[in-house]
This record gives structure tokens, sequence and C-alpha cells, in this order.
């Protein structure tokens, strides 16, 4: 047996190799076309990239005719090179380095030699193009924006590198792609699939007729029309608040976890990033690191949360049940809560759950908060009690919506503690400024308004998402799917009714529309940056959440100002005219709107512009705050600003 084993197994690979050979070279000869053929020539087909519309199906995003001279560096001849570049408006030495690029890539395949131009470039060119061989004309279709806002939602096309190149076998050289925002998330939807042509050439390198009679052709497939969840009306009127000012603004839906607008200021015309001026534009944008147009603020930046964040305070008391709704706290104008440390307030007076909201009583939320740590014997388990609660509203984790950039912003655990402050025993007193939104604490404009949909749903969220339906498709289930938090319906609605009254009684009085129902939240929050290697105070964020109508709300929304003094003076009021435009569609308080459109905070952010620390203090304070860095022997040193 053992003398028939191993000829048997010869003969049988053997058998096996040469059939494998006869199939690939007689049967099979889709081989050829992988190859640098001589003899066969590519062409591609592109097909359109499919449209973007708002919510109400008003055209966003459609396509414009470009051309791309595309090059064969092995056809190239001798040709009037001062010719070919006077035509196309182009130096000898970019023709040399285009055409040594084009090499590096394959001497025989073509490459993008020029891209996106326009009608008159195409016609100019393709009247003189018999005298240069090597080059052809290549058609595409480019981004044809109907809108001048929502730069940031949409992204932007761009050529691929060598790295997706390699990456993802579908690209060539020249291809483009969706980069950031919707293009890059539906990328593969929104392109469609190109068409192949193969072509048969005679030794005289002219065209014949397809190869094998265009048995191995693909035709192009048009991509798939996208609506998105943004209303553009909503959107565009968002930046024209923000202009002249730093920040950002994220509105949902809250029953459906639709984002009703993505607003980052500063902002840019999505125009400017096409045609042959992109990548002029484009870098220009990129090296603007004082204002940062093309950082999007509302997924990106971390912020303290500042007031807002009592509202989870007050829930998470609630439901831990250390307070109810009856439980009172005396303030005198702070909270001393160990010897030497004092946390500073502007109300006075006994405090409730109700007017603790409405009056953003410092006090009141730092005792709550000590109460629900101290329920547990060690610390450390009261601080992930608290914390897991906090994240069950989808804070201080990346939150899966569909669009390809974000923070997870910052959840304290007790590990947090442990790593801070080796080796000491702290307490509910030593990180008491987490109660009012400081601390520890970071979240996105996303996240915060996230949390602020899921207190007017009353204990649940969808994940926010920007796709609201996909031409032939469905959307990811995940966006249909119910996030219930560890609060208890019962508790959300007093603490509603205290967001309520922050409009009538509080620290947003004169700030509401009659005939809307609005709960919201003032905010201010410390801003402090690292500067040769200090720390110093800036001037404070202004933030505002809110939701309307109370009983069932159709907008939740956030709003940050960066160094925007307190939460009434600029978020509160661009909150108020947001809900109005998305409900009402028109605005009432022209008071407020006309302050908001020509108010500006530029004289604020010119104060660092002259120094030269300018590029660490715009870092710093845009991306992640510095409120982090205490010393031990500091302990906490809180002081909220008076919220008018």
């Amino acid at each position: 047996m053992r003398k028939v084993l191993f000829p048997t197994i010869i003969i049988i690979a053997s058998i096996l190799i040469v059939a494998r050979l006869f199939y690939l070279q007689i049967i099979d000869d889709s081989l050829k076309l992988k190859s640098d053929n001589n003899a066969i020539k590519i062409k591609y087909d592109y097909p359109e990239r499919g449209y973007i519309y708002d919510r109400y199906g008003k055209l966003l995003v459609a396509n414009q005719p470009s051309y791309d001279i595309m090059v064969i560096p092995k056809d190239v001849k001798e040709i009037d090179t001062t010719e070919f570049c006077s035509l196309l408006s182009i130096t000898k030495e970019d023709f040399e380095k285009k055409i040594a690029k084009a090499k590096v890539y394959s001497p025989r395949l073509p490459s993008v030699f020029l891209p996106q131009l326009n009608k008159m470039e195409y016609a100019a060119f393709q009247e003189k193009q018999r005298k240069f061989d090597g080059f052809y004309i290549q058609k595409r279709s480019l981004r044809d924006y109907q809108v001048d806002c929502g730069a940031n939602v949409f992204g932007f096309i761009t050529q691929v590198n060598e790295g997706i190149i390699k990456k993802n076998k579908y690209y060539i050289s020249g291809d483009l792609i969706g980069k950031q925002g919707v293009e890059e998330s539906y990328e593969e939807i929104l392109r469609g699939v190109k068409g192949v042509k193969y072509i048969q050439k005679d030794k005289f390198n002219r065209d014949i007729a397809s190869y094998k009679d265009g048995k191995f052709d693909t035709i192009a497939v048009q991509g798939k029309d996208i609506t998105l969840s943004i209303d553009a009306e909503l959107q565009k009127y968002g930046e024209q608040l923000m202009i002249n000012k730093r920040g950002g603004i994220v509105a949902i839906e809250p029953k459906t976890g639709e984002i009703l607008a993505l607003v980052t200021a500063p902002s840019y015309d999505p125009a400017i990033l096409v045609g042959r001026q992109r990548s002029k534009n484009y870098t220009m944008l990129y090296h603007d690191s004082i204002a940062k147009p093309l950082y999007d603020r509302g997924l990106l930046a971390e912020y303290t949360p500042g007031s807002p964040f009592k509202i989870l305070t007050g829930l998470v008391g609630l439901q831990e049940g250390v307070i109810d709704t009856e439980t009172s706290f005396v303030c005198h104008h702070g909270f001393s809560y160990a010897r030497g440390r004092f946390m500073r307030c502007h109300d006075s007076g006994v405090s409730k759950l109700h007017n603790g909201f409405y009056n953003s009583c410092n006090t009141y939320f730092a005792n709550v908060y000590m109460k629900t740590i101290n329920k547990y014997v060690k610390p450390a388990d009261g601080v992930d009690a608290w914390s897991n609660h906090l994240k069950s509203f989808g804070l201080g984790e990346f939150m899966g919506y569909d669009l390809p950039t974000g923070r997870r912003g910052k959840i304290p655990t007790s590990k947090t503690y442990k790593k801070m402050y080796p080796g000491w025993n702290w307490d509910s007193k030593t990180i008491v400024s987490n109660a009012i939104g400081q601390g520890e604490v970071l979240m996105t404009p996303m996240q915060l308004a996230n949390m602020i949909a899921t207190v007017a749903n009353r204990g649940y969220y969808y994940t926010p998402h920007i796709i609201k339906k996909i031409k032939g498709d469905v959307i990811d289930k995940k966006f249909r799917t119910k996030h219930q938090t560890t609060i208890d319906r019962k508790h959300f609605e007093p603490v509603i009714e205290g967001l309520y009254d922050v409009y009538n009684l509080g620290t947003a009085r004169g700030l509401g529309v009659e005939g809307i129902q609005i709960c919201g939240k003032t905010g201010t929050a410390e801003n402090y940056a690292k500067i040769n290697g200090k720390r110093v105070k800036l001037q404070d964020h202004s933030i505002f959440v809110a939701f309307a109508p109370k009983d069932n709300p159709k907008i939740a929304i956030a709003v940050f100002v960066e160094n925007g003094y307190w939460g009434a003076r600029w978020a509160g009021p661009i909150t108020t005219l947001m809900i109005e435009k998305y409900i009402n569609r028109k605005i009432s308080r022209k008071d407020l709107e006309k302050r908001m459109l020509e108010g500006s905070l530029q004289a604020e952010y010119n104060k660092y512009i002259s120094k030269p620390i300018v590029d660490t203090l715009i870092n710093t304070t845009v991306s992640k705050p510095l409120n982090t860095e205490i010393k031990k022997e500091d302990e906490i040193k809180v002081t909220e600003p008076t919220e008018n």
C-alpha cells in the first residue's frame, strides 16, 4: 500500500495542476484583462453619484459635468509641450511632474493627468486632442450644490490616494471618493458602480473593436439617491445665527432620533471644494488654525456641559431615592462643602427640585450629588452607580450615529479617581463639581442634544442619525432600535416641570415665544486653557438645551457658543429662534433675531490673535477645555458664573 501511495499523490496533483492551467490558458481568458496588456485598452464609464435631498424633498446636492485629461505614459509621443502647456495653463515643470507621477503608477495604464476641466477648457482641448498622442478625455460628474450651507453635513469629493487604492481594489488612480459627512458615510451607496469597456487595439495602437465582442464589458450603475433628515431651511438659519461666533448647534427630532440641524461655526460654502480650485481652497481652510472651519464642533468638540448637566444630577438623585420633589436645601449664595471650600451660587433661600432647576441653584444640586455618592459605603461604588446611570443616556461612549467623525466625551468612574488620586482617600466632596457639569465631565454638543431629547421622551432615545431614506433600500435597523435609560419614567415629569419654568420664572425668562411651551436649561461653563504651563481662565462658554413643545415634543436642541459669557446671553436666544423657526416656520421674536444676526463675538476671539500662544490657546479651548488639571492640595475650587 505504501509503495503506491506516494506515486498516486504525485499523479493526482499533476492532473489537477494541468487541468487548472488548461482552464486558465484555454478556457478562461479573463486574466488577460488583469495584466498590462498592450493590445487592450481599458475604458471606464463613471456613473453619476446619487442626489441628496432634505427631509422635505428639497434638492441639496446634484451633479455637474466635469472632464479629466487622462494619460497613458507609454503612448505619449513627441508632442509640442509648449503648446500643450499653454492650452491648459500649466508650466513645463508641472507637465514633467505629472508625467513622472503617472509613470510611477503605471506606464501602460491610464491615470489622471489634469482633473476637473470646465466646459470651456474641455472644448479647447478637445479641438486639438489629435495632436497629443497618449492623452484623452474622461468624462465624470462633480457635485453641484443647490444650497450654500451644510458643508460639514455633506462632506466633499476628492481623488483617492495610494493608501485607499491598496486597501480597496474597486478604486484606481484618479477615481473620486467621498470624504467627511454623508459623502463618506454613504460612499458605496452614492457612488454607484463604474462600468468597464475593453477595447482591442492594432499594432499601430488604433482602436479596432470591443475585446471579445464585449464579453467582459460591464454597464455603469448609477448611485442611489438619499434623503437626509436635515431641514435645509433650519440648517441655513442656524448657520446665519452663528455668523461671527464659534460653536455648534445640534437639533434632533426626539421621537425618531433624526438630526434636524447640525451646525458648526464658522463654516464655509461647500461649492468652494469643487473644481480645479478645490485643492487650493481646501489647503486654505485646513491651515486656518484660528477659526478651524473644517473642525465640526457639533461632533468633535468636548466641552464641560455646565448647568444643563444638573438635569442628570436631579434624575439620578430621584432614581437612587436620595431625594424626592419635596427635599430642600438652604442656599446662602453658595455651598460650603469643606473647610475653605466654597461653591458660589447666585441663588439664595430654600431650594427644592422645582425652583432648583429654574433658578439653577448650585447648592441644591451639589447636595443631591453628594447624597447620591454617600448613599454607598464606598465612594467608588457611588461614583460607579452614578456613572452607569449617565451611560444609559449614551454618554461617555461613541454614539453610533451615521457620520464618520466624533468623540466619546468623558463620564468619570471610580477608576478615573483612583488614577487621579492614588493613595488618597477621595470622597464626594473632592469631586462635587461633577454635580454642576464641571469637574471631569466632558460632552459633545451631539451628546448634549441627545440627552435633552431623551428627557423630552421621558426616558428613551433612538441613536441620532442623519439618513431618512435611501432610494430602493432601507436604513440600518439600529436607527430604529429604542434605547431605554435606567431612570424610571415617573421621575422625568417633575424635572420637566422645572425646565418649563426656566422660561417662565427662571434664568431664561424673557426668551419665550407665545404659543410654544418650551422646556429648557441655561448653562455657563468655565473655560480654561494651559498657557506656558499655567492654568488660565478664559471667557466662559454660553450653553443652552431645550425641547418643545412640552408635551408631544417635536424638536430637542443643544447650542454651544464659545466664549459667550453666560447661557441666556447668546445660546438661549439662538435656541429660542431655532425652535420657533422649526415649529412655526417663521419668526415672531424679531428683537432676538436682530440681536443674534447682528451680534458678534469676534472681538472676544481677537483678544488672543496677536499673542504668540494663539495656537495652543485656540486648540485647547476648542477641543478639550483644560478644567480637570487640579492638584490634590487645591482640591476643587468651583465658581459658577451668574446666569441672567
